[in-house]
């Protein structure tokens, strides 16, 4: 090997091709390529923690608590000295959690040290802004924004986010979530679009084009679409557990909005910590290499989940050690380990062995080196540190933040108390655990400077500075709620005018152990946790008006709530906004306009609780409960009423290639300007294989003036009346098809027309 290494450094000093940003990309890959030991080859698979994270993990963990957490990690016997030094040797291609600029511009110091200089692809988890690390813009995270039904701002935020983080050299993003999320008790819900598989994949192709442009700039950067696949229905709502689906519901369900992100150039894919169907998902051939490059000509690299590919080995039992566990991850299809330190051994040996070839490694280095030539990071390695703070949490940035806050937050429940009169309630009790905490920044945030987070006590006060707002803290951990501090807040809302509960989940990342929702925080029921339905039962009993605001990442079982107070809203994760949002609609300056992009269950036992469902999940119903969710997918109040009208269809009858132009008129019949999202849903009326009762297949944000109508346009093409026939090959089957077009998924929010496919 010392023989190759000399010969190589003799050829790299000699040409250097690969440094010349004039020479075509794939010239100076393979150049680079020819230039490397197989050492340097297998470093560049591979990813490690940031120094920091691994000085911070290893005071406070052991190696027992290691193997089962997600969010912290260290390398037992490894110390950032040594990480530090295989930087320098050009051993290690990629890193994540590295926080700050001044870590990841020392990183990549390191790096161009190193023999080659390659630099460092840098990732980290922005899934609603750079919102991991401190001082970015902080979006409603993604349940929220497909709340909006707004496209174009998913793409906004995206290209936002990825300024944000070029601006303190991150090049990664491990977003977007395109899982259908189709189980509330999973932790995960708020990270994903919800549970339709178009509205998914709208979004989430918007977000891969915003995050990605062209690849080519400083101001564009690698999406990584996950978690592939099956993990948002596990058998028991539990992160990671088994999914067993069969490939009919996977091509239905679960693939579109993968698919979709292919298509629109997602350039890395990350699998699921799931196994699927007895498979797990990191040693998956059929997935990484049938489905994604064979059937969808993915051309990007595929990275682990957090050291998943060990997992193959210590909790599956799908190989008799870790290094088998590489081996059969690497030859059936993965390009990148997430993360740790026996990969580079084991791998270089298994190819020495010949168990690997080393062909099949320069597979996979090529497409990582292609990404770091088209981010341009061999000629721009650092970020300016002077001037950072520029792009992060610019006023542009800002303003988006709020926008989308204001689009993200669901009016659930309105019987006529909202909007606000200030002039009515001059002393409002504001309580509950998510009243004034950072929790409404929502998962994968850190902590933010105060100045920079508007809770929803401040934005109260912001918006009624007349208004006495009196606030009793209830903490912010649910499960350990103070019974003095709710009486005092029972006593206090019998000489209120209003009263305000701020409920739900607590989601915040650095009290990792004691969050009730979020990544690897799944329940087993879904009812709000610890005093909250007392506090909220006993502030109402005080017969003063109430309202309820939940601040959440998954769907709450709000039963009592929904039947007993004036006014509920679901704020979702409203991110660094979010009180003043919430303030806005309270009070009537924004009208309210988002709508559910995931159906809310009465219950846990409701589970699986979608709209789409097959006409038959309902032919027996529960006995002694209803079998209707509490609130439906697509639902959604707003100050303005909506009237829809003359529905529409261009033709009765087409061919199996044919179009309809479907059209609708819309006119806001209230007093206020509103937004409405009008929802297009289609049903395949007779087909050989069963298909739900409904299908979104189309939809418009539109703004109406007060008293303004609009007539809405869609177009039914093929490919939204497809069905797979018994080789999971789409067809479009002949016979009725009915259109439907409304406020939601309800039935009786529908308008309805059928026309035949001949």
């Amino acid at each position: 090997m010392a023989l190759s290494f000399t010969s190589s450094f003799a050829n790299s000093a000699k040409k250097e091709l690969y440094k010349d940003s004039s020479v075509p990309i794939k010239d100076r890959v393979e150049d680079l390529l020819k230039c490397m030991t197989l050492e340097e080859k297998v470093g560049q698979m591979n990813q490690y923690v940031g120094l920091e994270h691994i000085r911070t993990a290893g005071r406070t963990l052991t190696e027992a608590q290691l193997k089962n957490n997600t969010a912290q990690a260290f390398y037992p016997g490894i110390t950032d000295k040594d990480v530090a030094a295989w930087t320098e040797q050009g051993l290690i291609g990629s890193f994540l959690h590295v926080l700050t600029i001044k870590e990841a511009n020392e990183l990549q110091h390191l790096a161009m040290k190193s023999r080659l200089q390659i630099p460092i692809l840098f990732g980290i988890d922005a899934i609603h802004g750079n919102a991991n690390a401190p001082d970015n813009t902080v979006y409603p995270t993604n349940i929220g924004l497909a709340s909006s039904f707004d496209t174009a701002l998913a793409y906004k935020i995206a290209r936002q986010t990825a300024a944000e983080m070029r601006a303190m050299n991150m090049h990664w993003t491990f977003n977007p979530n395109v899982e259908v999320a189709r189980d509330a008790r999973w932790g995960r819900c708020g990270e994903t679009y919800g549970e339709d598989p178009y509205l998914v994949s709208q979004m989430g192709v918007q977000a891969v084009r915003g995050y990605q442009g062209n690849l080519d700039s400083e101001n564009d950067v690698l999406a990584c679409v996950k978690h592939f696949v099956g993990g948002s229905e596990p058998i028991n709502g539990t992160n990671g557990a088994p999914a067993d689906l069969s490939e009919r519901t996977l091509r239905e369900v679960f693939f579109p909005p993968f698919k979709a992100c292919a298509d629109a150039g997602a350039m890395s894919f990350m699998m699921a910590h799931n196994e699927l169907n007895g498979m797990p998902c990191h040693e998956d051939s059929w997935l990484m290499s049938d489905i994604l490059r064979g059937e969808w000509k993915f051309k990007g690299f595929v990275v682990s989940d957090w050291m998943d590919i060990e997992h193959i080995y210590d909790l599956h039992a799908a190989a008799p050690s870790i290094k088998d566990a590489f081996c059969q991850s690497i030859l059936a299809g993965m390009d990148m380990h997430m993360h740790g330190v026996k990969w580079q051994e084991d791998v270089v040996a298994l190819v020495k062995e010949g168990r690997i070839s080393e062909s099949r490694i320069d597979e996979s280095v090529r497409k990582i080196l292609t990404i770091k030539f088209r981010l341009g990071l061999f000629e721009h390695p650092y970020a300016d540190e002077k001037n950072t703070m520029k792009v992060r949490l610019s006023p542009e940035h800002r303003a988006t933040a709020l926008q989308a806050a204001r689009e993200a937050i669901v009016l659930l429940k309105n019987e006529g108390i909202l909007p606000l009169d200030s002039t009515k309630y001059k002393k409002v009790l504001v309580t509950g655990i998510n009243a004034d905490d950072q929790n409404i920044l929502g998962d994968w945030s850190a902590v933010e400077k105060p100045e920079n987070v508007w809770t929803v006590l401040r934005g109260l006060r912001e918006a009624q500075p007349n208004t006495n707002f009196d606030f009793v803290d209830q903490g912010w951990d649910p499960r350990n709620m103070s019974q003095a501090k709710v009486d005092e807040a029972v006593n206090k809302a019998k000489d209120a005018d209003l009263n305000i509960v701020v409920a739900g989940e607590y989601m915040m990342r650095f009290r990792w152990t004691e969050r009730t929702s979020g990544e690897d925080t799944d329940r087993s029921d879904l009812d709000l946790v610890g005093l909250q339905n007392e506090l909220i039962q006993r502030i109402a009993a005080s017969g003063k008006p109430t309202i309820l605001i939940l601040i959440s990442g998954r769907p709450l079982s709000i039963n009592w709530p929904a039947k007993h107070l004036p006014a509920i809203i679901n704020a979702w994760e409203p991110g660094m906004y979010g009180g003043r949002a919430i303030a806005e609609i309270l009070y009537g300056k924004v009208n309210p306009s988002a709508k559910l992009a995931i159906s809310i269950p009465r219950t846990s036992g409701q589970v699986q609780q979608i709209y789409n469902h097959k006409p038959s999940q309902y032919f027996h119903p529960y006995a002694v409960t209803e079998s209707t969710p509490l609130y439906p997918f697509g639902y959604g109040l707003s100050y303005s009423t909506y009237k829809y009208d003359n529905l529409k269809l261009s033709t009765q009858k087409i061919s199996q290639n044919g179009l309809v132009e479907v059209s609708v008129d819309v006119t806001n019949t209230g007093k206020m300007d509103g937004d409405e999202v009008v929802q297009l849903y289609i049903r395949d009326c007779f087909s050989t294989y069963t298909r739900p009762v409904k299908e979104l297949k189309d939809f418009a944000r539109i703004s109406l003036k007060a008293g303004e109508t609009k007539t809405v346009r869609f177009t039914v093409t093929p490919d939204k009346l497809s069905t797979l026939d018994k080789n999971l090959k789409p067809i479009v089957e002949p016979g009725d098809f009915v259109v439907m077009v409304g406020a939601s998924s309800q039935d009786n929010d529908l308008l309805k027309q059928t026309f035949t496919v001949e």
